[in-house]
């Protein structure tokens, strides 16, 4: 499975609850929650990047599977994280936050767990 290719978030469940949980202030939340979201992935073999737009946010993430590698989180903290593939799913775990994404037909759905709060997000290959 290859998760190359550029993607509009469609939907998303959970984001105040859940950016407040990682320490955004409210002012950053109530701006970004209706910001449009795109993402671009190019996947060769177990080497990914990736580049999220977020209106006039740019953040590059650049890893292969099973290596320790550095990202910005949401706060702007940058953080170590591991990405491993679990059968089909991306999986990772970033200061205790386990994230999931999943790729079927042109949807791709990333699910982010923090303690109960569980955030997920839709986006579609456009």
């Amino acid at each position: 499975m290859n998760f190359s290719g550029k993607y509009q978030l469609q939907s998303q469940e959970n984001f105040e609850p859940f950016m407040k949980a990682v320490g955004m202030s409210d002012d950053l939340i109530q701006k970004g929650k209706d910001l449009k979201e795109t993402s671009e992935i190019v996947h060769n073999g177990n080497h990914f990047k990736i580049t999220i737009t977020t209106g006039p946010k740019v953040v590059h993430h650049e890893f292969t599977l099973g290596e320790e590698f550095e990202l910005e989180s949401f706060t702007g903290e940058k953080v170590k994280a591991i990405t491993h593939m679990e059968g089909d799913k991306l999986v990772s775990t970033i200061k205790g936050i386990k994230s999931v994404t999943e790729l079927k037909g042109d949807i791709i759905t990333n699910t982010m767990t923090l303690g109960d709060i569980v955030f997920k997000r839709v986006s579609k290959r456009i």
